[in-house]
């Protein structure tokens, strides 16, 4: 259920659609004003190319192709073949009276296959259609590897593989690179494959090959990339209950999976705040090396040469280790019931109904995407006819046999309705399952249901390219060569009572789960009228969250802690800091409302704070001493509100100088979690993460949640930056903060005092 990941969930396929560009001509003639017309061309042609998913993204095709079933059918039907009746004369002919011939066998295109000495397999095809080079690797792993308490390594480790660069070239300096070239090289994880691609003009291939080969072998990981990777899927986790049909199909996939399994599970917060460069770098160790990749390259180029280009490539990557395990199985058991997340807000119910799936490879896999077809597949399935004729024209349903190459996927009816019919629906779908339980289906529907699989066929294996990422797929999960010939027979052999065998056997809706999403207020009647207990779900997003701490885990937080005070100047110099004034001016994103001001924030020992905030229209005051204290301005102040309360005391918590000496203020604990995560609590309402650099030991930021008035409280992290030493101590005159993964505002330090003389008098004085 993760978002890449971020809008899908963990378990759905995810497909991916290969378009070529169009042929531009390169051709040159001799004068200057045809050679300027070829420049002009050639421009265009990389214009092409950078727009075009099929040049930036090759691998995204195949790695989806990877965890994507073969074709099933479209939305709409194919026309169903009737005999050719004489048109009268001047009458022209209908639509329904077209022939067509018989689909004849999916070609497959001459592929060069062989194995480096270091154990990496590599298939070559030519394709001349263009003058562009393309290639394609193949990596086993997944995020079903993510460790526990960790989920979103590999996601992460996938878009920092490209962004990060090498040890000898930033990622900036790839882009630049890259872009001069009109070429692309794109990295990615997804849940049971890993991807690494490249896309070229034929005359840059070299170049960006080279590219390829050291993003796929030797990452770097930076730092910076790995922060802007984490922000982007706190940014999505934060978003995350916008949709409301994603979040009925994420929480249906939770359930049916069990979201406490790696199918089910998804980011959050805490999952991925745990997440340190060195993960990144041991994942990319574990599952990156020879034996473990299969290359495709395809393009303008004859095979001898490639073969010999790519051997010389990679001559010098022979990293070993031993095969990646399986992935984990997926759990037997359901969790039958109806279950209703609230949102108040929405006059629509929206909805998932259904039960754990099947694998591709099985023998019944065709016979039961016919059957869902029938069941769910567009205007003529027959859950839209229903109900669009009861529950009118407001509302929208389908089906799908989703299948997994190695593990079963997910059979789901989805849809939404109008709130007023959320019963009805749900009833009609129920019974429409018995339907196609009980008895076989029509002629017509079958030949419609099953000249729509075989149709679809067409367009999935339409280019040499999509064919080899097919290929490539099922290489990759051990099936047969000819397994897409095998499953283009085995659909033209379905039958109308293997769709009553397999709808019998396959279909139980005793074990169903029915998800719903909507306001309850406005169903027509209780959810609970479809038959038992209404399980609620919890849609709020918890934040950044301490992981248990343990002996191991507290000495090594102390031990971090101890070296981010020596870089910082050093820990007595730190506790000898009883008070200080921190100027700064603020600078709020124009999405968070664009305003400009002015702080002063003053502290004394132990626990005295206050905090003077001015912009062009407002002044305000905050003050703390202790567990009380004010808010105010120039017309009267007053003890703060529970969340302006709380806010202040974490501020508190959270200030600079305290928090790198956290070791030692009685009742905080500190636990490292990560290689440069340190994890601060005080007592049940205080908790924030510490980030530390590994290389140099400088702290580097403070993650933690913020209240809100209403609604779940915000992700929010402060960035540190441009660090000036003051009394010998570094203290960062530069603040990056972050709320739910997007940039919230700037503060930028200037003026700092320290041991200043200052007097709880003076802090406590009201405006």
């Amino acid at each position: 259920m993760k978002p890449a990941r971020k809008t899908y969930s963990r378990s759905e396929p995810r497909g991916a659609r290969f378009s070529a560009p169009r042929r531009v001509s390169t051709r040159r003639a001799g004068s200057p004003r045809a050679e300027a017309r070829g420049r002009t061309l050639k421009r265009a042609l990389r214009r092409v190319l950078r727009g075009c998913i099929f040049a930036t993204a090759a691998l995204a095709a195949v790695c989806a192709a990877a965890q994507t079933a073969p074709p099933r059918p479209a939305a709409s039907p194919a026309p169903v073949r009737r005999p050719v009746q004489a048109a009268r004369p001047g009458s022209v002919p209908s639509v329904k009276d077209l022939k067509f011939p018989a689909l004849k066998p999916i070609p497959i295109p001459e592929v060069a296959a062989f194995t480096l000495a270091n154990g990496m397999k590599v298939y070559l095809l030519e394709d001349r259609e263009l003058p562009m080079i393309s290639g394609a690797a193949l990596i086993r792993t997944g995020n079903l590897f993510d460790p526990p308490g960790k989920t979103g390594l590999a996601t992460l480790a996938g878009m920092v593989i490209r962004t990060g660069g090498t040890k000898s070239k930033t990622g900036d300096q790839w882009n630049e690179e890259l872009e001069n070239l009109a070429a692309s090289v794109e990295s990615r994880i997804d849940e049971t494959a890993g991807t690494v691609s490249f896309s070229a003009l034929k005359e840059n291939a070299d170049a960006v090959m080279a590219i390829f080969k050291d993003a796929l072998t030797a990452p770097e990981f930076r730092q910076d990339k790995l922060d802007l990777a984490k922000a982007q899927l706190r940014g999505g986790i934060a978003r995350r209950n916008d949709d409301a049909q994603r979040i009925a199909e994420r929480e249906f996939t939770g359930i049916v999976y069990g979201k406490d399994t790696p199918y089910g599970s998804q980011d959050e917060y805490s999952t991925i705040g745990r997440v340190a460069r060195r993960d990144l770098q041991d994942f990319h160790k574990r599952y990156f090396f020879p034996k473990s990749v299969l290359l495709a390259v395809w393009g303008d180029f004859e095979t001898a040469a490639m073969k010999t280009k790519v051997e010389q490539l990679f001559a010098d990557w022979t990293v070993e280790q031993p095969p990646a395990p399986p992935f984990p199985k997926v759990r037997t058991q359901a969790d039958p019931g109806t279950y209703l997340a609230v949102k108040k807000d929405l006059t629509q119910t929206f909805f998932a109904v259904g039960q754990l799936g099947g694998e591709i490879g099985e023998k019944d896999y065709p016979a039961l995407v016919v059957m869902a077809d029938i069941l769910g597949g567009g205007f003529r399935g027959r859950l839209f006819r229903r109900v669009r004729a009861t529950m009118g024209s407001a509302s929208q349903v389908g089906a799908d046999w989703s299948a997994g190459y190695d593990h079963p996927g997910l059979f789901r009816i989805s849809g939404s309705t109008k709130s007023l019919t959320t019963i009805e629906t749900i009833r009609a779908i129920r019974e429409e399952v018995e339907r196609i339980r009980s008895a076989e289906v029509t002629d017509e529907e079958l030949a419609a249901a099953k000249n729509t699989a075989l149709n679809s066929l067409v367009f999935a294996y339409d280019t040499k390219t999509k064919t080899l990422g097919r290929m490539l797929t099922y290489e990759y999960y051990g099936y047969p060569k000819d397994f897409i010939q095998q499953y283009q027979k085995a659909l033209a052999a379905v039958t109308r009572a293997d769709v009553l065998r397999v709808a019998k056997e396959r279909l139980d809706p005793a074990s169903f789960a029915i998800v719903a999403v909507g306001n309850p207020q406005g169903f027509g009647r209780p959810l609970d009228s479809l038959g038992g207990p209404v399980n609620p779900i919890d849609l709020t997003i918890p934040g950044p969250e301490a992981a248990p701490p343990d002996t191991a885990g507290m000495a090594k937080g102390k031990q971090m802690l101890e070296r981010a005070q020596q870089a910082a100047g050093g820990a007595d110099r730190l506790a000898a800091i009883q008070d200080f004034t921190l100027g700064a001016t603020v600078d709020v994103e124009p999405a968070a409302g664009g305003t400009q001001g002015k702080w002063t924030i003053r502290w004394l020992a132990p626990g005295v704070y206050r905090r003077d905030q001015e912009t062009r229209s407002a002044r305000l005051s905050l003050y703390l001493n202790g567990r009380s204290g004010w808010t105010g301005n120039q017309q009267g102040s007053g003890p703060p509100t529970g969340a302006q309360l709380t806010e202040m005391q974490g501020d508190v918590f959270r200030l600079y100088f305290r928090l790198l000496l956290s070791d030692r203020v009685e009742g905080r604990t500190v636990n490292g979690v990560a290689e440069d995560t340190i994890e601060i609590a005080e007592g049940a309402g205080q908790f924030a993460q510490l980030t530390i650099d590994p290389a140099s030991g400088m702290p580097r930021g403070v993650r933690y949640n913020l209240p809100q008035t209403s609604g779940a409280p915000a992700a929010m992290e402060d960035l540190w930056s441009d660090f000036r030493e003051i009394g010998g101590v570094k203290i960062p005159y530069k603040t990056t903060i972050t709320s739910n993964g997007q940039k919230f505002a700037e503060l930028t330090v200037t003026d700092c005092k320290i041991n200043s003389g200052l007097k709880q008098e003076e802090l406590q004085k009201r405006p």
